[in-house]
């Protein structure tokens, strides 16, 4: 089975063209099941209609992070929605929900969403302990499973890669909009990659437009970030699952789609 995990979606303009071709690129890469993180669709936050539209174009899952309650809209839509998933170690009673079990292919997959704690400013409970207790909870319940691990720190995500190595069969890591080039099946059977970057806007930075990011460095009045014009960099990755479970390849992609 092979799996697209695709990175934060950033912006409106990004919502539209990855709706737009979306099916395209499942029958390029054979794809049987497909994650996005969706957290930045409106730059800060989702709403419920850009969920729908992403939904309605075939992703089957869409993650959060930090920026999920950046739209106070999506809390009643995330209590009846269980294919949106916000961190699941969100302290305190949280609407909504940080795992589920979907069925693609007769497999039964475990999607968790996770958030780190190094350089999150969001107070998260511990990401480790708490895949501990999913992993535990549903034991015997899946066939496969997978892991959005949002966060800033390549250490952080490197150090989750390795303590769930066995258990999973894949783990990517969000929210630093930048792709690394550490793509690799671990030791035990996990396809990992720390993070798989953004799709958004191509010239900007992590989706931003340019000149208005620029000033916040440059020490000028602050702006409030826009999206980025121009054609959109789809950011993702390809996992290619057995029917043990184990991860066999991950292939990253990289590659500009106009529109």
């Amino acid at each position: 089975m092979r799996i697209l995990a695709i990175g934060d979606i950033v912006g409106k303009k990004a919502v539209r063209i990855i709706s737009e071709n979306l099916t395209l690129l499942k029958r390029e890469y054979n794809i049987a099941f497909t994650v996005a993180n969706g957290e930045n669709a409106d730059m800060v936050g989702i709403f419920p209609d850009q969920a729908d539209t992403l939904f309605r174009a075939g992703i089957d899952v869409i993650t959060l992070g930090n920026h999920t309650w950046g739209k106070r809209q999506i809390v009643p839509y995330i209590e009846n929605e269980p294919t949106l998933l916000r961190p699941h170690n969100i302290p305190g009673d949280a609407p909504g929900s940080g795992v589920g079990i979907f069925d693609a292919q007769g497999k039964r997959i475990l999607v968790m969403s996770l958030m780190g704690r190094c350089g999150m400013q969001f107070g998260a409970d511990n990401p480790f302990f708490a895949a501990d207790k999913i992993l535990n909870q549903y034991a015997g319940k899946y066939d496969i499973a997978l892991c959005d691990f949002h966060t800033e720190a390549t250490s952080e995500k490197q150090a989750m890669g390795f303590y769930l190595d066995g258990r999973l069969s894949a783990l990517w890591g969000t929210h630093t909009h930048v792709q690394t080039a550490d793509e690799k099946v671990l030791p035990k059977g996990t396809g990992f990659i720390c993070d798989i970057g953004m799709t958004g806007p191509e010239n900007s930075v992590i989706g931003c437009a340019v000149e208005k990011s620029l000033a916040t460095f440059l020490g000028k009045v602050p702006e409030r970030f826009s999206e980025a014009e121009g054609d959109i960099m789809l950011n993702a990755a390809v996992f290619d699952i057995s029917d043990d479970g184990k991860c066999k390849s991950v292939e990253r992609i990289n590659k500009i789609l106009k529109g």
